[in-house]
């Protein structure tokens, strides 16, 4: 899939469902809004689904999405599909134990410098597993996600089959420049990343991995001569330490993040999959006096037409103010506009709908409610803490458009656009 093939794959997909075919759509994640809707696959699938054929079958495959909220198929799909996930462990030992089980005794002794090849297939495949395991450390991990795959990993053992059997002397630069820069370094785009990926191969890959190298802390590459496919196998899963943030070069702090960011998503995961109690009275009891106490406290909207009779000269500094001036009124607005249907709600004046029903499990899990974010500014604060830092934004805010002269010292991180009180600046 892709660019363009919109009418193909529709096409395609009919004529399969009249003749009982099989069609596969791949790397659907490219053309998203085409997979929405009635006149996407959504409602394609929608009309085959009483007149196609016994034998008609449709596989789609994507890549996962970039952020956990955010989704690529559309659910109706989902629900009615069987769904097959593929995804690379996270511990180090997994991943290295998958990754030499791609390959064999017979692709090793198919290459013409055997000693060579398993050392650097090793290493190739140890640096594989470092590259996928560093991502559970979030940004201190990789700063952007990058689909690194089991392809990368089997392409560059192709490459190092070619280059041992045309050189008399082991390339050891340009294998490093191919693996860093073409294989897995197409997958980068930041170029802090590229360092660090480019780093790890310059530690790895060199002629030292065939003299019992230190590959990290407690480990070392095996002595070729002596060991077989099987016995490289064996020396994985007996010799490999145990695994700790300092194998892949971070300090052992790095640790924390990942530990506390789990622990998160499995807690919220069992708030969201636990089910409901069956009446809205213990619900009420938890989330009415949050929503009192947040009602009471939230500022006043901004009076815009009060503050552009101060302006006396649209200056850039008065740009911004009044820039966040609005993006503020929206969000105060928004807050306090659901708030009060969910008072309503719980009152029993308003019939409770889904919306009132999620803002209130936010209240009582001290979560940000998702429509709030959406016109809020970025942070990963608990609902606490993100509605005093509201008020602390807001009481800036007020004291800036009291007179609308620029204060001397100013907390830009309050704004919602810091980078435009830069850009006032210049």
């Amino acid at each position: 899939m892709g660019q363009g093939q919109e009418l193909r794959a529709k096409n395609a997909l009919f004529d399969a469902a009249k003749n009982g075919n099989w069609i596969m759509l791949q790397n659907v994640h490219l053309m998203q809004t085409w997979l929405q809707g009635m006149n996407g696959l959504e409602g394609m699938l929608e009309q085959i689904y009483d007149t196609a054929h016994k034998d008609f079958r449709c596989f789609i495959s994507s890549e996962p999405p970039p952020l956990p909220d955010m989704n690529i198929i559309p659910e109706s799909i989902m629900q009615s599909a069987l769904k097959v996930a593929n995804e690379a462990p996270q511990d180090l030992k997994a991943n290295l134990r998958r990754a030499y089980a791609k390959f064999s005794q017979e692709r090793i002794d198919a290459s013409t410098k055997t000693n060579e090849f398993k050392s650097i297939l090793f290493g190739l495949c140890y640096f594989h597993s470092l590259i996928l395991g560093r991502k559970k450390f979030g940004s201190q991990g990789w700063s952007r996600g990058y689909n690194f795959n089991d392809g990368d990993l089997t392409i560059c053992a192709d490459v190092l089959h070619n280059y041992l059997k045309a050189y008399d002397v082991v390339p050891y630069d340009d294998l490093r420049y191919l693996y860093g820069e073409i294989m897995y370094g197409g997958h980068i785009t930041d170029n802090w990343d590229r360092r660090t990926n480019n780093t790890y191969l310059k530690v790895l890959i060199k002629p030292e991995l065939l003299q019992n190298m230190a590959m990290s802390p407690g480990f070392r590459s095996p002595d070729p001569s002596k060991f077989d496919y099987e016995a490289y196998r064996n020396y994985i899963e007996t010799k490999l330490p145990v695994e700790s943030p300092i194998a892949f070069g971070l300090h052992p702090n790095a640790e924390i993040g990942y530990l506390t960011q789990m622990c998160d998503t499995i807690f919220q995961t069992i708030l969201d999959v636990q089910g409901g109690s069956g009446g809205s009275g213990s619900k009420d009891s938890g989330s009415m006096p949050i929503l009192l106490d947040l009602k009471a406290r939230v500022s006043a909207d901004y009076n815009m037409i009060e503050i552009l009779g101060k302006v006396k000269e649209k200056h850039p500094y008065i740009v911004v103010a009044l820039q966040e001036c609005e993006r503020m009124n929206l969000l105060l607005g928004e807050i306090k506009t659901t708030l009060e249907e969910l008072r309503l709600g719980l009152t029993g004046a308003l019939n409770v709908t889904d919306a009132m029903e999620n803002l209130s499990k936010c209240l009582q899990y001290n979560k940000v409610p998702a429509n709030w974010e959406k016109v809020a500014y970025f942070s990963k604060k608990p609902l606490g803490a993100w509605f005093n830092d509201l008020l602390d934004r807001n009481a800036q805010l007020i004291s800036w458009t009291k007179d609308l002269e620029t204060p001397i010292s100013l907390n830009i991180a309050y704004l919602f656009n810091p980078m435009s009180y830069l850009t006032a600046i210049m």
